[in-house]
């Protein structure tokens, strides 16, 4: 029996509005978040609202990161390199612990991509590396940010290391529960809506974050434009958008998200 189904027998006689308020005891994941997003989407049709407009105020136009796959330093320089002739603005680049400098150098090529925002994801890679140096040699790439250096769990390593390149926690955040234990080891944190149980909780983290001095990114999994959509009342304030899932796709959904010039558009 899945969890959605375990959910059912209990919520299906409460109003929507009461699901889900109570649907925010279960555990936060992938399949809370499918339903809570359901709710306010059922919410919003109940009122003769489309969500998630007009129940937030959603930009027009909203630069996402594109998605620079890990491979070969060559073969990343001519992704980004064929993202950047489409007009994107802001690449994230996808690393393991090998050759860290050799492909982050292909990318910021002058040739490649000289101007472009870059993040770098490390996908909690790095526990073998000396990560001061690591820093300090990735610095005169003027890189804007770092996602997730260490393993989930060993982020108390990064507390004594001097980091001239912000850092942002993915796999070590959660929910509003983490926050405590990331401070002053992280200034970002990435907030996706399958880690944190829907839209519901993450705006909720959102708001404690920022009082609590983070900077906002918001990321998802791989998925389709219904995914996307449902995070972009974070989105509207993220200082960094990666929402670029269904550009990974074979196929998306009918009607769905924009995406040109490295930005995504509602309609």
């Amino acid at each position: 029996m899945t969890q959605l189904e375990m959910w059912r027998g209990e919520l299906a006689e409460l109003t929507p509005q009461a699901a889900k308020q109570q649907l925010q005891s279960k555990p936060a994941g992938a399949a809370r978040n499918a339903l809570d997003c359901a709710l306010w989407d059922l919410i919003g049709q109940l009122e003769g609202k489309a969500f998630p407009s007009p129940y937030f105020s959603i930009n027009d136009a909203i630069e996402t990161a594109m998605t620079v796959s890990i491979g070969e330093a060559s073969a990343m320089a001519a992704q980004a390199k064929q993202y950047v002739g489409q007009g994107a603005t802001l690449l994230k680049v996808k690393l393991n612990g090998e050759n860290v400098v050799e492909r982050v150098a292909a990318v910021r090529d002058r040739d490649v991509a000289p101007d472009c925002k870059i993040i770098l994801d490390a996908n909690e890679a790095w526990q073998t590396l000396d990560l001061a140096q690591l820093f300090q040699q990735l610095a005169p790439y003027n890189i804007a940010m770092i996602e997730q250096p260490l393993p989930s769990g060993q982020d108390h390593c990064l507390a004594d290391i001097v980091h001239p390149i912000p850092l942002c926690a993915d796999e070590s955040c959660h929910t509003r529960a983490e926050l405590a234990e990331l401070k002053g080891r992280y200034e970002m944190i990435n907030i996706k809506l399958d880690k944190t149980g829907g839209l519901t909780e993450a705006m909720l983290l959102e708001q404690q974050a920022r009082e609590a001095g983070f900077s906002i990114m918001v990321g998802c999994m791989l998925g389709t434009s219904l995914a996307m959509k449902a995070a972009l009342p974070i989105a509207t304030r993220a200082e960094i958008v990666d929402l670029d899932g269904p550009v990974l796709l074979g196929k998306d959904i009918d009607n769905g998200l924009k995406y040109h010039s490295g930005n995504l558009y509602l309609n």
